[in-house]
């Protein structure tokens, strides 16, 4: 006689699948919703942590022959959905919710910081997730043109209205000031252009703040630690010498603030030839070398391609305009790692789980 399909019988089923990062079972991490049986048929939404998981494909099909192997199951249905945990972090100044807060910087210029928070912010939207960007850079304000942004909508009362550019929500001082025009700010100009950003803008609920910083150690950095609590920051390097010595100043500043390092990213790192080898223009292997002096996550490389500059020029970014591309791909990828990072980071102090994550 065969064995009656129940509800918990698919739960103990899938109670053998494990989320790699939380390294505990779906049932348990309360990842399993809307389960129905309709006579042979089970369906069943998985809510993950993030839409951009780098494991979603893996944790689908294992819940999918976990149920399968079920006696008197012959078609299974898997939803995959996903609610972004907040990192517990409050945030006074912000009006609505911002779940997790994630700084990109440099120890220096024209590493293509600017170019790594755009296409970040865009990768995590393009998976589903509610995304801000904003540009703390207040003396170079980059990433309007980047992102094809020429104005801020009109204000509504008192709140300013971010920009929308390819799914994420902008706000700059490149979009409130004349273009060309050059800020001659002290510190305190600074921090309260940075308070404004944050308490003066109608964000609305988000899952993702990223803040593209100056270059550099100075005011903006630390009016930012100080007024937006941080989930915790990403640094842009290059591979060579000078470039590392930067990033580790800035990687030191954040530790100095408290601020969790989410990991090290090496952008320009190769240029691949048209005979498929490649030129190590600026060195290679720096950044790996100093995750490991510095005991932090490397979170990838990002190869050399023109499209990247033509991208920030015509303001189609490159995870928009060439999807397929090397340096597009790594940047996805990137993104899931971090969005993967944050979320382990908040359920771990939301619920006490171990944080071992799988690289």
């Amino acid at each position: 006689m065969a064995n009656k399909l129940t509800k918990e019988s698919v739960l103990a089923a899938l109670g053998t699948v494990q989320d790699p990062d939380l390294h505990q079972d779906l049932v348990t991490l309360n990842m399993i919703r809307n389960l129905e049986i309709t006579g042979d048929k089970v369906s069943f939404t998985v809510m993950l942590t993030t839409p951009a998981c780098p494991m979603r494909g893996k944790i689908e099909a294992e819940a999918r022959q976990a149920v399968t192997s079920i006696g008197g199951v012959k078609t299974v249905e898997v939803k995959m959905d996903s609610d972004v945990p907040n990192d517990g972090r409050m945030r006074g100044l912000v009006n609505m919710p911002i779940r997790n807060a994630i700084a990109v910087g440099s120890g220096k210029g024209g590493v293509g910081k600017s170019t790594v928070a755009v296409n970040l912010a865009i990768a995590l939207a393009q998976a589903g997730a509610r995304v801000g960007l904003m540009d703390a850079d207040i003396y170079g304000p980059n990433t309007p043109t980047m992102l094809g942004v020429k104005k801020l909508p009109p204000p509504n009362g008192q709140k300013l209205i971010p920009a929308d550019a390819f799914g994420i929500k902008l706000i700059s001082m490149g979009l409130l000031v004349k273009p060309g025009q050059p800020l001659i700010w002290r510190g305190p100009m600074l921090n309260s252009a940075i308070r404004q950003f944050l308490g003066d803008v109608e964000w609305g609920e988000l899952d993702y703040l990223i803040v593209d910083l100056p270059p550099g150690t100075g005011d903006a950095s630390l009016s930012l630690a100080q007024a937006l609590p941080l989930s915790g920051a990403v640094i842009v390097t290059l591979p060579q010498l000078v470039s590392l010595e930067d990033a580790g100043r800035g990687l030191n500043m954040f530790k100095q603030l408290d601020v969790p390092i989410l990991g090290i990213v090496e952008n320009m790192s190769y240029l691949e030839l048209p005979d498929g080898t490649r030129m190590d223009i600026f060195g290679s292997g720096g950044g790996e070398e100093l995750a490991r002096a510095t005991d932090t996550t490397f979170l990838g490389m990002i190869p050399i391609d023109q499209n990247v500059r033509i991208g920030g020029d015509t303001g189609k970014p490159i995870v928009v305009s060439h999807p397929e591309s090397a340096v597009a791909k790594s940047l996805q990828e990137i993104s899931q790692k971090i969005a993967a990072r944050v979320s382990v980071a908040a359920m771990t102090a939301n619920n006490a789980l171990p944080i071992n994550i799988v690289e």
